[in-house]
């Protein structure tokens, strides 16, 4: 091969990856709030899926469209387990992203596509990390996770991952140690929806403190630490010093398995506690709530 051919073929690779970037670019918005600056892009007509971690709490938000204009923006829903927020202009004519859902494996080139000041930005890596479903610490099911090794500006969160494709896979965004996850297709899908239509995530919800201990057999527990007052927990009769060692008759051994037994299609369902309380074990069944807005 010669220095030609080689040069011609490095041309053609950097060629396709602007216009992977070029593509992608006119969904993709800059996204403003009061201590932030982050991206998202159109995900239905009117509708912008951004990072909900890299928008402040509270005040007014601004995006910048491709064009150059910025236009104010309403919150509709954010989902802080998934990562996932959900906001409104009265802009409807930007084309939304079309989002794909098939399996990325280790080793794909990826794009993570953001926007700065109406301009697009981009990061080149790979594709480091693919496995199925996880949860994230915040109690959030993702469907698969996917982490990409590359370098990504902070104002590019909550903007697209792209694959050598073209094919939108996700929404990336900062993990632990800066880490660039992809929030997937299927999971933005599923959350956005629900966002859009309630305005939030219903979650489930005990009124009870846990902390993890050792009981006697080498067993595990999840013991009651506090009670709120008028909570399920209370209702149902779970005293604080309550030891909960099974789940409908599952045993319990990590709190983390109780906060995903408290998904968005737990509330209103009635659960059996096996509660261990003064060395005896005694079943109490629990009715979940809904977790308040606060």
């Amino acid at each position: 091969m010669t220095q030609g051919t080689q040069s011609s073929q490095v041309q053609d690779l950097s060629a396709a990856f602007a216009r992977l970037v070029a593509i992608a670019a006119p969904s993709i918005v800059a996204v403003k709030s009061a201590h932030s600056r982050s991206s998202g892009f159109f995900w239905r007509p009117g509708l912008i899926v951004t990072a909900e971690e890299a928008l402040s709490e509270e005040g007014d938000f601004t995006v910048t469209l491709p064009s150059g204009e910025s236009l104010a923006a309403r919150l509709v829903g954010r989902d802080h387990t998934t990562d996932i927020a959900v906001l409104r202009v009265d802009h409807s004519d930007l084309p939304p992203i079309p989002l794909e859902t098939q399996a990325v494996p280790v080793g794909a080139l990826a794009l993570a596509v953001g926007a700065e000041d109406g301009s697009p930005t981009a990061a080149l890596g790979v594709v480091s990390r693919s496995i199925g479903p996880w949860w994230s610490l915040r109690g959030g099911e993702i469907n698969a996770r996917i982490e990409l090794d590359l370098r990504m500006r902070q104002s590019a969160e909550g903007g697209l991952a792209i694959d050598g494709a073209g094919h939108a896979i996700g929404m990336t965004v900062f993990g632990p140690r800066r880490r660039v996850l992809v929030i997937p297709s299927a999971t933005i899908e599923r959350v956005a929806a629900r966002l859009e239509k309630h305005g939030r995530i219903p979650r489930g919800y005990l009124g009870l403190g846990f902390q993890l201990v050792a009981i006697e057999g080498g067993g595990r527990g999840v013991m009651i630490m506090n009670v709120e007052p008028q909570g399920p927990g209370a209702k149902a009769g779970v005293h604080q010093g309550d030891i909960i060692v099974t789940w409908n008759g599952e045993p319990v051994r990590h709190v983390r398995s109780l906060l995903r037994a408290l998904g968005p299609d737990s509330v209103g369902q009635t659960v059996t506690l096996g509660l261990r309380r003064g060395g005896e074990t005694k079943n109490v069944a629990l009715t979940i709530g809904e977790r308040p807005a606060t």
